[in-house]
C-alpha cells in the first residue's frame, strides 16, 4: 500500500507526537531564556551555576518516571499513559508563569521532567504498534520531527517575548495534545495482550480503514500469544540472548546520540553562537539552526524506510565526528589568537549547521524507529523503560558537564571530546547494528533471537552459505 493510503495511521501518529513537541519546548526553552536570566536586567537574578541546573535538572528528573510509565503502559494502555504525560507539562508551565525566584523555576523543570520521561517511554511503543511494516520507521521518526518543531518554536518566539509570554504559548501544546489524542485509537497490540481481541480488531479497522486485512490481526495475535507465553521479568533483559543483544545495541546508539554533543548544543545554542562571534546574531543563528533541525528531521522520516536504519546512522555519526573536530579547532585557534579568527568568523555558523544536519538525519531520528521494533511485546515496556532512564542520566551528564568543562578547560576541549565519542559510535554501529528496514516484528525478532548464524566459505569461486547452530 502506498503511504497516501495510510493517512489514518499518520493522523494518529501526529496527534500522539504533539506530546513530544511539548517535550521539545522544554528542551529548547533554555536557549533563549538562560541569556535573559543571566543578564543584568533579569527579573530573576541567576548565576551561571544555577543556569546549568535549570538546563539539566529537567532531564535528570525524567529518569524517575520511565518505571511507572512502563508499568502503566502495560496496565492501563499506551494511550492513557501518554495522556497522563500532559499533566506535568501543564503544571510546569503554570509554575514558570508564576515564578518569582530560581527555586520555582527548578520546581517547574523537575515536574516537566516527569512528563518528558513518560512521553519518551511510551511514544515509541505506541507508534511502533499502530504502524504498518512499510512505514514503521517513518512513523517513529515523527517523535523527533515534532520535538524539533517544539525546539524551533522556542528559538523563534523566545528572544522576542517575555518569559510569561513564552510559557503561555508553550502550555497550549499539551492542552492541544489532550484534546486531539483523546479521539485516537489504542494500540491493537495492547488490546491483544490484555485479551481484548474484539477491541483490537476495532482499533486496527480505525487505523487501516478499508485496507484492513484480517490476516494482519491474526499475525499480531499469533506474535503476541507467542511472546506472552513466558512472563517477562526485569532480569530477562540481560539473561535472554536476544533481549541482551537488542539492549546493548540501543544503549550504544543512544550513548552516541547524546555524547556527540547534540543536547548541549541545543540547550546552549545562543550562548555558543554568542561565544563564537559569528556573522549573524545569536538569536537569528539559533532560528536558522532550529529550522535546519526541523527540515532535516522531516527528510529523515522519508529516508529511513528507503535507505535503511544503518546507512543513515553511519552517515550521521561520521558527519558529527568531523564537524566536532572542526568546531573544536576553531575555538582552540580563537583562544590562542582571537584576531586571526575574525576573517573566518562565519565558520562556526556554517559548521554547526552541518553538524545539526548530520545529527538530525540519523542519530536524532533513527534510534526511535529501532526502539519501536527491537523487542517482543512481553518485554518491550521494560526495555523502553531502561533505555529512557539511561538516556536521561547521560543527557543530564552532558548538559551539566558542558558548562563545567567549558568554563574550566575551554570550549575546544568539549567539542574534541564529543568528536572522540562520535568516532567510537561509528565503529559500534558498523559492527553491531543489524538492518531492520521493512521487516515485520516477527522477522526482526527471529534475527535477534535465532540460535543460528550464517557464515560463508569460498569454494571454487562460488560462495556457499552455511548455517551453524550456536
Amino acid at each position: 500500500m502506498s503511504n497516501s493510503r495510510k493517512w489514518r495511521e499518520y493522523v494518529a501518529a501526529l496527534s500522539a507526537t504533539l506530546i513530544t513537541a511539548a517535550a521539545g519546548t522544554t528542551v529548547g526553552w533554555t536557549s533563549p531564556t538562560l541569556p535573559m536570566l543571566l543578564s543584568q536586567e533579569s527579573p530573576i537574578q541567576t548565576s551561571e551555576d544555577q543556569s546549568s541546573w535549570i538546563a539539566s535538572i529537567m532531564i535528570l528528573c525524567s529518569a524517575a518516571s520511565p518505571i511507572p510509565a512502563s508499568y502503566l503502559a502495560d496496565r492501563i494502555g499506551r494511550k492513557k499513559t501518554l495522556l497522563l504525560a500532559a499533566v506535568p507539562y501543564i503544571i510546569g508551565w503554570i509554575l514558570v508563569m508564576l515564578a518569582a525566584n530560581v527555586p520555582t523555576i527548578y520546581a517547574s523543570r523537575l515536574i516537566s521532567g516527569l512528563g518528558y520521561g513518560i512521553a519518551y517511554t511510551t511514544a515509541p511503543m505506541y507508534l511502533g504498534e499502530i504502524a504498518s511494516d512499510e512505514v514503521r520507521g517513518a512513523m517513529a521518526t515523527l517523535i523527533t520531527v515534532m520535538s524539533k518543531f517544539g525546539i524551533l518554536s522556542q528559538y523563534c518566539i523566545g528572544p522576542y517575548v517575555s518569559m510569561l509570554g513564552l510559557a503561555s504559548f508553550n502550555i497550549a501544546l499539551p492542552i492541544l495534545f489532550v484534546v486531539t489524542f483523546s479521539a485516537m485509537p489504542e494500540s491493537p497490540y495492547y488490546y491483544i495482550k490484555a485479551g481484548l481481541k474484539d477491541e483490537a480488531e476495532l482499533s486496527l479497522k480505525k487505523l487501516r480503514g478499508k485496507h484492513f486485512v484480517r490476516d494482519e490481526l491474526e499475525s499480531m495475535n499469533s506474535l503476541v500469544t507467542e511472546n506472552m507465553k513466558n512472563k517477562s521479568r526485569w532480569k530477562d533483559l540481560i539473561t535472554v540472548r536476544g533481549n541482551k543483544k537488542g539492549l546493548i545495541i540501543l544503549l550504544g546508539i543512544y550513548f552516541t546520540q547524546q555524547f556527540c554533543g547534540s543536547t548541549a548544543i541545543i540547550s546552549y545554542t545562543q550562548q555558543i553562537f554568542d561565544a563564537a562571534e559569528g556573522g549573524l546574531g545569536p538569536a537569528e543563528s539559533s532560528i536558522l539552526f532550529g529550522s535546519v533541525q526541523l527540515l532535516t528531521s522531516a527528510i529523515s522520516s522519508q529516508l529511513v524506510d528507503r535507505l535503511g536504519r544503518k546507512p543513515l546512522l553511519l552517515i550521521s555519526s561520521c558527519g558529527v565526528a568531523v564537524t566536532n573536530i572542526i568546531i573544536g579547532a576553531y575555538f582552540f585557534i580563537k583562544d590562542l589568537n582571537s584576531e586571526y579568527v575574525v576573517s573566518v568568523k562565519f565558520i562556526p555558523l556554517v559548521v554547526i549547521l552541518i553538524f545539526i544536519f548530520s545529527y538530525t538525519i540519523g542519530l536524532a531520528t533513527v534510534p526511535f524507529a529501532i526502539t519501536s521494533e527491537m523487542f517482543p511485546t512481553n518485554i518491550k515496556s521494560k526495555a523502553t523503560c531502561v533505555i529512557q532512564i539511561f538516556v536521561a542520566l547521560i543527557t543530564f551528564a552532558v548538559t551539566k558537564l558542558y558548562q563545567v568543562v567549558d568554563s574550566n578547560l575551554g570550549t575546544y576541549v568539549v567539542f574534541w571530546g564529543f568528536a572522540v565519542m562520535s568516532v567510537a559510535g561509528v565503529i559500534f554501529i558498523l559492527i553491531l547494528l543489524p538492518e531492520t528496514k521493512g521487516q515485520s516484528f516477527a522477522a526482526i525478532q527471529e534475527k535477534l533471537y535465532s540460535s543460528e548464524k550464517v557464515v560463508y566459505e569460498k569454494d571454487e569461486d562460488q560462495m556457499a552459505s552455511v548455517k551453524i547452530t550456536l
